[in-house]
């Protein structure tokens, strides 16, 4: 039986009001994050001025002032939430700001109330506005009943959004993929992905025992859930995948599908359901790069990207030669990205390539501590997971952290030629609002689920029973 669903922590009948609680080893890990952060804008602003400089003080102490204003807003509210999450993520983001602070400043540009911000002024903006983000879902989310009970709601807004991508989205490279609205553009692929989670996690929650125990058997040992229980869920992942391949955003397709499997078979237990969605989709990749001319394409550059060296092949041909002068410990923060005829050599390096630009300035020493950093992320997702005091909160940590793993090794394998290119972001370190704030709401949901809520209040002293009465009479 599932058991019934409790609160995010918050306060519960019988139990003590939260008090202001200092978060003693966020604090010791957020100033190891602002050294280090320090340390790389000091290493990277001398050796491109040729003398003793910090590139971007400014941005570098508002951003670092922004996570310890969070750590401290979490310390007064007395939340008794992961401690890791956000000096990690904070990390990270750090080192996308050290990257965005490094790369050609016209890159991207935008008018705002009458300025001109450019590349590293807008990723702080978004990284600013992604700490707000998880302020507001870790301080206030206090109930996860308002997920679980509106599941559709939310898959039928996150599916609405897709859909207006086509009236009023903009394409970029061949897809089109951002919605405009006003003064307002984003992405809504990122924010569907923590929707999808919310609403697998609330439909495997509640027929969990009926997909787990009342399979049907096929032949010998060859089991499938009920048709009928699955079916909804395969139709709200149908209906999201069809949407983004049509819209030919590759990368999002593979990382609702490979989340997806994982929260089914956390759900389920049962490996032979992985092994058939794995099928499904060498099929269904198969039948893609038939119907969709850039499938086709991208496939062809993966496997042979110097066939056409200037075409299609040429940002992951260059991706690899960035990895190659980096070695083993990098070129060193400043002294890499050499111009190729007045042009960067990977023009996507700010959302594509993030990796090979830091493979190729800190080398792979460098490239595998950012990657053990999400590790980590997914390490304290999982934990949140399994100390989940119900199925729902178990499956959407789960969830939550299977987004972040995806997420990362797609783009990490995409830029080192293990799967074909999918154009996705790499978590908290490539450019780009949509991203940062979808994967705010990321961190800000773990650290919701992660509180235990108040602590339990000791029993009120009782009086002597009645025996002892009794004797003090005698």
């Amino acid at each position: 039986m599932t058991a019934a669903p409790l609160p995010l922590g918050g306060s519960m009948p019988g139990r003590l009001a939260l008090r202001p609680r200092l978060r003693r080893r966020e604090l010791g890990l957020l100033m190891a994050v602002a050294f280090a952060l320090w340390i790389g804008a000091a290493g990277l602003g001398s050796t491109v001025a040729g003398r003793p400089e910090v590139a971007g003080a400014s941005h570098l102490a508002v951003y670092v002032a922004g996570l310890f204003a969070l750590s401290l807003a979490l310390s007064l509210a007395g939340r008794r939430s992961d401690e890791l999450l956000l000096p990690v993520s904070g990390l990270l983001g750090g080192i996308g700001l050290l990257l965005m602070l490094r790369l050609p400043q016209d890159l991207v540009t935008q008018e705002l109330g009458g300025s001109e911000l450019v590349l590293a002024d807008l990723q702080l903006l978004w990284l600013l506005v992604s700490l707000v983000v998880i302020a507001v879902v870790a301080l206030f989310v206090r109930s996860d009943r308002w997920l679980r009970l509106y599941k559709y709601t939310w898959a039928a807004v996150g599916i609405v959004l897709l859909l207006l991508t086509f009236v009023l989205g903009s394409e970029t490279n061949g897809a089109r993929l951002t919605l405009t609205i006003g003064p307002i553009s984003g992405q809504p692929s990122e924010l569907l992905k923590v929707i999808l989670v919310v609403f697998f996690a609330g439909y495997l929650a509640e027929y969990r025992p009926l997909l787990a125990e009342g399979r049907v058997r096929l032949a010998g040992p060859l089991t499938i859930p009920p048709v009928a229980a699955l079916l909804p869920l395969l139709a709200m992942l149908g209906l999201a995948l069809a949407i983004v391949v049509v819209q030919r955003d590759l990368g999002a397709a593979l990382l609702y599908y490979a989340v997806f499997l994982v929260m089914l078979y956390v759900a389920t237990g049962s490996l032979i359901d992985v092994v058939a969605g794995i099928a499904l989709f060498l099929l269904g990749s198969l039948a893609a790069g038939v119907v969709f001319p850039l499938v086709g394409e991208r496939i062809a550059s993966w496997l042979d990207p110097w066939a056409d060296p200037l075409g299609s092949g040429y940002q992951l041909i260059q991706a690899l030669h960035a990895f190659a002068r980096g070695g083993v410990f990098g070129t060193g923060l400043g002294a890499g990205l050499p111009a190729i005829g007045g042009n960067l050599p990977i023009p996507a390096v700010h959302t594509d390539f993030p990796l090979a630009a830091l493979g190729e300035e800190i080398g792979l020493t460098g490239v595998m501590a950012v990657l053990g950093l999400y590790l980590v992320l997914v390490q304290r997702g999982l934990r949140i997971a399994a100390a989940a005091r119900d199925d729902f909160g178990a499956l959407l940590a789960t969830g939550l952290a299977a987004v972040v793993a995806v997420q990362a090794f797609i783009i990490a394998a995409g830029n080192l030629k293990l799967i074909p290119l999918t154009g996705i972001t790499l978590p908290f370190v490539s450019y780009g609002g949509s991203s940062l704030l979808a994967n705010a709401l990321v961190i800000g949901l773990l650290l919701a689920l992660s509180d235990p809520g108040d602590p339990v209040a000791p029993p009120p002293p009782r009086g002597p029973g009645r025996l002892a009465r009794l004797r003090g009479r005698s």
